[in-house]
């Protein structure tokens, strides 16, 4: 089982580094992993954070992994000073990890899987709201 540690990611102008400190282990099934992004916001609620779960599905045949993205866009009111969260974009990305999957099939599986949420197309589409026409 992997252990909680930071997490290093680009930001989209591909050069600055934003660590994700890992802030919760998970305790066990259906309790999530936290990570979050200390340098954003002045507090936890203004900050960007992603929790991941693991939990076995009704047969035991899969692993569910259920992980939730959450970026906040920040207002400052001009009047008070006061920062808080204007709007917020959520990313879900649920897997079913089949636990008979050889391990080759499964690695194999995972880097595609991944990569094409990575692909530019992707990205692009998760831009403009729309998916390719």
């Amino acid at each position: 089982m992997p252990a909680l540690a930071d997490i290093v990611v680009k930001k989209a102008d591909g050069s600055t580094d934003v660590t994700f400190t890992g802030v919760v282990p998970s305790a066990g099934d259906k309790t999530p992993a936290v990570w979050r992004s200390n340098s954003a916001g002045g507090a936890i609620g203004q900050r960007p954070e992603l929790r991941l779960q693991s939990s076995s599905n009704g047969d035991g045949s899969a692993r569910k992994m259920v992980a939730n993205f959450s970026f906040p866009s920040l207002f400052t009111d001009t009047s008070t000073g006061r920062v808080s969260v204007d709007k917020r974009l959520n990313f879900t990305l649920s897997v079913a990890v089949p636990v008979e999957m050889p391990d080759a099939d499964l690695a194999e599986a995972v880097e595609q899987g991944m990569n094409l949420c990575h692909a530019t197309l992707i990205k692009s589409c998760l831009k403009a709201g729309y998916s390719a026409t």
